[in-house]
């Protein structure tokens, strides 16, 4: 080649970094000085020769990212634009015009060969960019581009490798470089299995989000993309809302996947996804649907997951302006209400929605209010005749599922309605007078479903501000369906109506006959006789009278016994009672003593029902009994016994009805309940454990053995089969511990085995809770701190002497002990303590951890102890760090295993340099910053601040003891290296720009250098 040819590729890879030089011009221009050359080979080499410059270099240097989009661009230039119409009238040559294609650019074939016998460098600064060249090279061809089968499976292979490289950015580009070779149509395509083992195992969020942002939707993909969606990272959950949204047609998911997406997405932790969802994925979903908002509804199960319906449509809601929202509003009538005939689960939700939203802008909605929803007085007449029509099926009806899904229907209409109520206009006396008059004519009707009636009382209690009318309201209704008037229909006894009956006939008999005597007797001339026979037949007479005033008395009651109150005690009546009961008590102000009136509930209709055969009533007799009790000290006292027995013995959902009651007593009078006086006073928070300990040992308030039951009994419960049981104590127990009524590093501890206990993977809420207590409570005092000190020894003992049958002997022991070491450490605390004369808790721990080691050196948890102590925040005070070493020293000398004795002398040089180390930053800190000091002072510093002592403090660095981000990791600049944050003074403008750009990378010194050389 000549030196002309030379300079022309030379002088295109020197223009090409620059960003501002046009790159297809410089193609061009190479591309023609290429195809007037006859041999190509070496052109090729010299072209692979500056290449190589561009390839060593990992960090994003702008030169170098210009120059790979160069050579992308020049490679895939030769390439012929696709001819449609001679493909039509040339499909019989198809094969030699592949042939002639190949012919037609060797170059591309042969960056391509290059570059697959370049993916398996030891350098990860050529793998990535090979990855990032071949990614680039196979996006910039043509849609309908084809490239040989050979080369196809060798790329396939040689990206299949690298998406499993150690370093994340080259898995990211092997994961975009294999975008087109996926094959969502094959079940067996290695492309889209390496894509789902990705996203299910890789480490990393950005090769995550690299494969979310290419991977194709199909039946098998979109499972493993939805799993995404809940993913530990923020910007994974976002592509993937995102993704969805794109890609995936709403007729794709089921209504489950749907609603879960909905449900998730619209309360995530994040902003941003939250933005996403109600940006991207919801005008998505209405645009496929023609912006039909009913229709996005019929797709979703609105009677299941209404509250997802509601915040769906609120999300929507906020993205309509103003002006628009009455617009989309539902065909109402001239009296602003649905026909009753038109109504459905959807269009009254859209309907409560709607108006809730408006209501929620407060004065500036009340116009728009009043378009929407009809007076109070019209809407109440209109519930009142919904809910009567609604049918009360009977034990056989409710066979036949056609009639019960007909009814269950309606009353998911009349909750909608009844919760309408809310956005009413109720400050006119006349109209909310009438809607008071409804919901208690509706609550006292039999007809009304017992699913209603929790609803109805609410919100009845809602337009009642008084607590003592609310209480005497709620008593007459309960009077009403508890005892209702009755006309008194007295059963007819047919012994007696039949004795009565043949009593007249004879005595119609006897008036028979002697009429017929008399005849004779006057025939005869007998007057005497006849008038003595006449006499009787009137007796007679009056006699029949009586009896028939008697059949006519009996089968008709008097006026006086018309109406009589019957006392009903029936499963349904006692449960619809006892729901109005606990509604009115969840009600009232906790400040609100217990009266005559809830007195006489509590006597007539909770403590009864307690023993009723029924579980429904007495469930809901214990929820009551347990809410009274929080308004009152003494009837707690009374009950806290009865409440104790029943959350031992009966049914389960009835027993955790109890548990949460006796938890309650405990979180708001405490253990001090048990006691036969009145606790004078509980421990300050600020006490640490064992002075409350004291404390309460000295008062004597607390009676240890019913204290001492209760506690007992949960801890029983935590081992419960049942997983509700188990769940509902934990997290009691969690309150309990957190508000200070209880402190306990032995209960603490239960709890961290339970957390870590493969027994409860599947129960969500038990994990999710006790994750959030950990935290909350390790970091909101040093005292908590200590009770997790407290309990690190015992839970360690448990799961090293766990036996091989238990599922404790399958956590991770080393992941407890980190977890327990991050909760104790005292920068972790919220409000760290200003008093520098205290011990560090991490102090307390080694000392514990070295006398445990201390008792059997040959232990095989002596060399987890040993891990631990150099993980360890510990203090700087000289007294402290001179016992440790004592009783280091001790170690030294009767520990025998190698790996333990690394770590102790590990330990040991930490706190004999620790001194040295502490006077050299302090020194550091206090000497005037020189910005022009010579770098050899500054590569000291940076050294001694890159390798912190490990268990100490850093300075001028980040929290001690603590691991870097996963994010500085894999980040492109840094390549794993830390690099301390040293005090400087901001420098000006001007500075900046300079600085920057001496650190850009410029590929031509390099090259220079080198033909210099050569």
């Amino acid at each position: 080649m000549t030196a002309d040819n030379e300079m022309d590729i030379k002088e295109a890879f020197q223009r090409a970094q620059k960003g501002h030089n046009n790159k297809a011009k410089l193609v061009a221009s190479l591309r023609s000085r290429y195809n007037k050359l006859e041999d190509k080979t070496l052109f090729h080499e010299e072209f692979v020769h500056y290449l190589k410059y561009a390839m060593i270099v990992y960090k994003r240097e702008p030169a170098v990212e210009n120059v790979i989009e160069f050579v992308a661009r020049f490679a895939t230039s030769f390439q012929s634009p696709p001819k449609i119409e001679e493909e039509e009238q040339q499909q019989e040559e198809d094969e030699e015009e592949e042939e002639e294609a190949e012919d037609d650019h060797p170059f591309l074939s042969f960056i391509f060969n290059f570059l697959l016998e370049s993916h398996k460098a030891s350098s990860h600064a050529v793998r990535f960019r090979v990855c990032q060249l071949i990614n680039k090279l196979l996006g910039s061809m043509a849609e309908n581009a084809q490239i040989d089968d050979d080369l196809f499976d060798r790329i396939h292979q040689a990206m299949l490798i690298r998406v499993t490289d150690k370093f994340p950015n080259v898995r990211i580009q092997a994961a975009l470089a294999m975008t087109r070779l996926q094959q969502p149509m094959d079940p067996d395509c290695p492309t889209i299995n390496a894509y789902m083992l990705i996203l299910e195992n890789d480490t990393n969020a950005e090769v995550r989000r690299a494969v979310l942002s290419c991977i194709a939707m199909s039946p098998r993909t979109l499972p493993k993309v939805l799993k995404r969606t809940r993913d530990i990272k923020e910007n994974v959950r976002k592509l993937a809302f995102q993704v969805m949204a794109d890609k995936v047609h709403i007729k794709a998911l089921t209504i489950a996947q749907r609603v879960s997406l909905l449900q998730q997405g619209l309360h995530d932790t994040s902003e941003a996804v939250k933005e996403v969802v109600c940006s991207r994925l919801l005008p998505s979903w209405l645009l496929r649907l023609d912006g039909d908002i009913i229709e996005l509804l019929h797709r979703l199960d609105v009677e299941n997951c209404s509250k997802t319906a509601l915040d769906t449509l609120k999300a929507i809601f906020k993205g309509i302006p103003t002006d628009e929202l009455l617009q989309n509003r539902l065909q109402l009538d001239n009296r602003k209400l649905i026909s009753v005939d038109s109504l459905s689960c959807e269009n009254v939700l859209y309907w409560r929605a709607l108006c809730e939203f408006i209501k929620a802008k407060g004065d500036d909605g009340e116009e728009m209010l009043e378009q929407v929803l009809p007076d109070a007085a019209t809407y109440a007449d209109y519930l009142y005749g919904y809910l009567k029509a609604v049918p009360l099926l009977s034990e056989e009806q409710r066979a036949d599922f056609n009639q019960l899904e007909l009814v269950m229907t309606k009353e998911f209409i009349s909750q909608q309605l009844i919760h309408l109520i809310g956005c009413l206009d109720t400050n006119e006396e006349g109209g909310r007078k009438r809607v008071l008059t409804i919901l208690q004519e509706m609550l006292a009707l039999p007809q009304t479903p017992s699913s209603l009636v929790s609803l109805l009382t609410e919100k009845l209690l809602t337009l009642i501000p008084d607590d003592h009318r609310c209480i005497q309201t709620v008593a007459e209704i309960i009077s009403d369906v508890r005892e209702p008037i009755m006309e008194a229909s007295q059963p007819v006894d047919e012994n007696e109506s039949r004795r009565q009956q043949v009593q007249l006939a004879e005595v119609k008999v006897r008036i028979l006959e002697a009429k017929q005597a008399l005849e004779d007797c006057i025939t005869a001339q007998e007057f005497s006789r006849a008038a003595e026979l006449k006499d009787s037949i009137t007796e007679l007479e009056n006699h029949r009278n009586q009896v028939i005033q008697e059949i006519a008395e009996s089968s008709q009651p008097t006026d006086k016994d018309k109406e009589v109150r019957t006392e009903k005690n029936d499963p349904e009546t006692l449960l619809r009672c006892l729901t109005m009961c606990a509604e009115l008590l969840k009600h009232m102000n906790m400040k609100t003593r217990i009266g005559p009136t809830i007195s006489a509930l509590m006597s007539s209709l909770i403590l009864p029902s307690i023993a009723n055969a029924h579980p429904a009533v007495r469930n809901m007799a214990v929820v009551c009994l347990g809410t009274c009790t929080l308004h009152s000290k003494e009837l707690a006292k009374t009950h806290m016994v009865l409440l104790l027995q029943i959350a031992q013995l009966d049914e389960v959902k009835i027993r955790i009805s109890a548990l949460r009651a006796i938890i309650d007593l405990l979180l708001l009078f405490g253990f001090q309940l048990l006691s036969d006086t009145p606790a004078t006073q509980t421990a300050p928070p600020s006490q640490s454990p064992e002075r409350q300990d004291e404390d309460a040992e000295e008062k004597g308030d607390v009676p240890e053995d019913t204290a001492q039951s209760i506690v007992v009994m949960l801890s029983e419960f935590l081992d419960n089969e049942v997983s509700d049981l188990r769940t509902e104590t934990a997290e009691g127990l969690a309150k309990l511990i957190y508000t200070g009524r209880m402190s306990s590093a032995k209960m603490l501890s239960r709890l961290v085995l339970l957390w870590y206990n493969p027994v409860t993977e599947d129960d969500t809420r038990l994990r999710h809770c006790l994750g959030v207590f950990f935290q909350l409570y390790a970091r909101e005092s040093r005292v908590h701190q200590e009770v997790v000190e407290e309990s690190f020894l015992p839970t360690v003992r448990t799961l090293m002497n766990a036996p091989a049958t238990s599922p404790l002997a399958e956590v991770d022991v080393n992941n407890v002990i980190e977890l327990l070491v991050e909760l104790t450490r005292p920068s972790a605390l919220m409000k760290p303590s200003t008093n520098t004369e205290e011990v560090c808790v991490h102090d307390y721990l080694a000392v514990r951890i070295c006398g445990e080691m201390l008792k059997d050196p040959t232990a095989p948890e002596v060399r987890l102890y040993a891990k631990t102590l150099g993980n360890l925040e510990l203090s700087r005070d000289e007294t402290v760090r001179k016992d440790l070493q004592t009783l280091l020293q001790q170690l030294v000398q009767v520990v025998k295993d190698r790996v333990c004795l690394r770590a102790l002398e590990k330990v040991i040089h930490q706190l004999v340099d620790s001194k040295e180390q502490a006077e050299l930053l302090s020194a550091t800190a206090l000497q005037p910053l020189d910005v022009n000091a010579d770098e050899a002072a500054t590569d000291d510093l940076s050294k001694s601040a890159k390798r912190p002592k490990r268990g100490q403090r850093k300075v001028c660095t980040t929290k001690g003891g603590r691991k870097p981000s996963r994010r500085a990791e894999s980040s492109e600049e840094s390549d794993g290296e830390n690099v301390p944050d040293v005090p400087v003074v901001r420098p000006s403008r001007r500075a900046k720009t300079a600085a920057l750009e001496k650190t850009k990378l410029d590929l031509n010194t390099l090259i220079n250098q080198e033909a210099n050389v050569s």
